[in-house]
C-alpha cells in the first residue's frame, strides 16, 4: 500500500475540499487502532475512518457500519471530550511527511480552543495522536520514559515530529537537482532505471512510487520530472486485482479498476482486505470447532470399539458354560483347569477352560454364564451407540468438506447456522431479534437450464424437498459434497449441461483435484430416510459420468 507522502499530500488535498467548515458530530472507535468521525459538512454527513493498523494505515471516508465497543475505549472518550461540536478548520500534511494534521476549532462555554488531531500514517509506527498548543492531551498508542524510546507519547509531553530519514526533501529542489546530477551514471545504469536508488534516497516515497516515476520519465531533467510527478495534483486513482483479490491502490496509475476519488479506492481497497482476513478468521475459527466436535466423536468411537472388542468371545462364554455344565460329573471339584470334548467344535478337539478353585462345576458354569449374558447385553447397548457416533462422525466430515469449499461470506454464514442450529457453535447475541434473510443456493446457468447447488447440509435438503419430481439430482459418488439440482421444467437435459451440472458438483466436493465419479438420476428417486442427519439421502435409477472440479 503505497501510503507515503505523495500519496497523502493528494489524500490531504481531497479531505480538505470535502471536511473544509464540517463539525463534528460522533466519534466512535470500532476497532483497536481505528477511530471514526461522523462529520456534517455543507453537502451531508459523511464518515471519515482513521487507521493506524500496520496493514490497513489510513484516512478515507467510509460507508460501513462496523459494531462498536459497549463501552468506548480511553481514547475514543477523549477525543469526544475535545472534539465533539468542534468545527473542522483544515486538513493539511506538514512538509512532504507520512502526517495528516486536521485542525478543529473547539468553542466551549468557557473557552475556544484550536487542537490538532495528528494521523501518523507509517506503517507499523502510525499513531493518532490529539495536541493542543504543541502539548500532547492523548494518543491512540503511548509509550513511558521508562521504554527508553527517542520521542515520548504520552499525556502532557511535548509533541515532537517523528526524526527525518537520511534522505533528500524532494521540495528542496537544489538539494534533488544535486543528488541525481552527482548519480546520474548510476541512475543511467541501474537495471531498473534508477528506481530502487530513488526509493532509498529520496524521502516520503514509497518503492511503486519510485517506479512510476520512472516509467513516466520521457527524457530531459530528471530532479524536474521528478518534482513535478511528486507535486502535481493529478490523480486517476485505481485498485490493482489479481485472481479477484484487491493486492494495492494507487493515487495515480494506468491500470486497475478506477474510482472517481483517492477515498473511494482506499475504501475499496481496504474493505475487500477487511473481508478476506475476516472471512479466513471465521473460516479458521468454523475449523476449529469442527476438528474438536470430530475430534471428541472420534474419541467416543473408540472407546465404543474397545468395549466391542473386550466382548468378542462372548460366544465362547457360552460354549464353555455349556460344555461344564454337560460334563459337571467329569470336572473335578477345586480344579484351575480342565479340557474338555467340544461338541460345537466339527472335529472334535477338546477346549481349554478355566476355573475358580473356590466355586464348584456348577457354580463355574453360571459364572460363564452370568459372563456371557452381561457381554451379550453391552454389545446389544454398544450397537445403537456405534450407529449413532458413527453418523455424527460422518456428518462432522460432511461439514468440513462443506467449510473447505466455501468461497464466500455467504458459505460461511449459511454453515455457521447449521453449527448453531446443532449446538456446535453459540447462538449470537442479538440487541433484537431480526428476520435474518434466507441466504439463496449456489445459482449458475447453462443453456436456458438453471442449476441450483447447496451451501450446506440443510440447504442440500431443503434443495432436494423443493425441486420437481422431474428435475435432475445430482452428488459425487461415496464422496461429500454440495446437492446439484438441474430444473428442467420437463425439458430434457443435454449432455453438455450434465457434464457442466457434474462438474460443480466435483469442485464442492472432497475428491480433491482429479476427475471423480458424480452420479445422477430424477429428483423422484431421492428419499430421505427419517430420522436422519441433515443432507444424507438415499437415492436408485442413478447413472453416473465423470466431473472434473478444474472446469467448473
Amino acid at each position: 500500500m503505497p501510503q507515503d507522502a505523495f500519496t497523502l499530500r493528494l489524500v490531504a488535498k481531497e479531505l480538505d475540499e470535502r471536511l473544509r467548515g464540517g463539525r463534528v458530530n460522533r466519534i466512535n472507535q470500532p476497532g483497536r487502532e481505528e477511530v471514526s468521525l461522523i462529520i456534517y459538512t455543507r453537502t451531508g454527513a459523511v464518515k471519515l475512518l482513521l487507521s493506524a493498523n500496520a496493514a490497513a494505515c489510513g484516512a478515507y471516508f467510509t460507508e460501513n457500519d462496523r459494531e462498536n465497543p459497549l463501552s468506548a475505549p480511553g481514547f475514543c472518550m477523549l477525543l469526544r471530550k475535545y472534539l465533539q461540536s468542534a468545527e473542522l478548520l483544515s486538513v493539511s500534511t506538514p512538509g512532504f511527511e507520512r502526517i495528516l494534521l486536521f485542525r478543529f476549532r473547539c468553542v466551549s462555554d468557557f473557552s475556544e480552543k484550536e487542537r490538532t488531531l495528528c494521523a501518523e500514517i507509517m506503517g507499523k509506527y502510525s499513531n493518532l495522536l490529539l495536541i493542543e498548543d504543541g502539548v500532547i492531551l492523548g494518543a491512540l498508542k503511548t509509550n513511558s520514559a521508562d521504554d527508553n524510546c527517542k520521542r515520548f507519547i504520552f499525556p502532557g509531553a511535548k509533541y515532537a515530529p517523528p526524526a527525518p530519514q537520511d534522505k533528500v526533501d524532494p521540495s528542496d529542489f537544489a538539494a534533488l537537482s544535486r543528488l541525481l546530477a552527482e548519480n546520474a551514471e548510476r541512475l543511467a545504469q541501474s537495471p531498473d532505471g534508477g528506481a530502487d536508488f530513488l526509493f532509498k534516497r529520496i524521502a516520503g516515497i514509497a518503492p511503486c512510487t519510485a517506479q512510476q516515476i520512472v516509467a513516466s520519465y520521457r527524457g530531459g531533467g530528471m530532479a524536474g520530472h521528478v518534482r513535478d510527478f511528486l507535486f502535481s495534483d493529478e490523480i486517476s486513482p485505481r485498485v490493482a486485482e489479481r485472481g479477484g483479490e484487491a493486492v494495492d491502490f494507487y493515487a495515480r496509475a494506468a491500470e486497475g479498476v478506477p474510482f472517481a476519488t483517492l477515498s473511494e479506492a482506499q475504501c475499496y481497497f481496504y474493505r475487500k482486505k477487511y473481508e478476506k482476513r475476516e472471512f479466513e478468521s471465521k473460516k479458521r475459527g468454523m475449523d476449529g470447532v469442527l476438528r474438536a466436535a470430530t475430534k471428541k466423536s472420534e474419541k467416543r468411537l473408540a472407546g465404543i470399539l474397545e468395549k466391542k472388542l473386550s466382548c468378542a468371545d462372548f460366544e465362547e462364554n457360552r460354549i464353555k458354560g455349556d460344555l461344564l455344565t454337560a460334563n459337571l460329573y467329569a470336572v473335578p471339584r477345586g480344579a484351575k483347569r480342565c479340557e474338555l470334548p467340544n461338541y460345537y467344535d466339527e472335529t472334535g478337539k477338546t477346549l481349554s477352560v478355566l476355573l475358580d478353585a473356590q466355586l464348584s462345576p456348577a457354580e463355574n458354569a453360571q459364572a460363564y454364564y452370568k459372563k456371557y449374558r452381561k457381554q451379550k447385553r453391552t454389545l446389544e447397548a454398544l450397537a445403537p451407540q456405534e450407529q449413532e457416533v458413527s453418523a455424527e462422525l460422518e456428518y462432522l466430515r460432511s461439514l468440513s468438506a462443506a467449510l473447505a469449499v466455501a468461497e464466500t461470506a455467504d458459505d460461511l454464514l449459511s454453515l455457521e447456522g447449521e453449527l448453531t442450529e446443532n449446538g456446535l457453535l453459540a447462538p449470537p447475541k442479538e440487541k433484537a431479534k431480526k428476520q435474518k434473510p434466507e441466504i439463496p443456493y449456489r445459482t449458475y446457468e447453462a443453456e436456458g437450464f438453471r442449476i441450483f447447488a447447496g451451501r450446506n447440509n440443510l440447504q442440500n435438503d431443503r434443495l432436494v424437498r423443493q425441486s420437481a419430481p422431474d428435475d435432475v439430482w445430482l452428488h459425487a459418488q461415496k464422496r461429500h459434497s454440495c446437492h446439484v439440482v438441474i430444473q428442467t421444467n420437463g425439458r430434457p437435459v443435454s449432455d453438455s449441461v450434465l457434464q457442466f451440472s457434474a462438474d460443480l458438483c466435483a469442485k464442492y466436493s472432497d475428491g480433491g483435484g482429479d476427475k471423480i465419479p458424480v452420479d445422477y438420476c430424477a429428483v423422484k428417486f431421492v428419499k430421505k430416510p427419517p430420522k436422519s442427519k441433515a443432507g444424507f439421502v438415499l437415492y436408485s435409477n442413478f447413472r453416473t459420468l465423470l466431473g472434473d472440479p478444474g472446469k467448473a
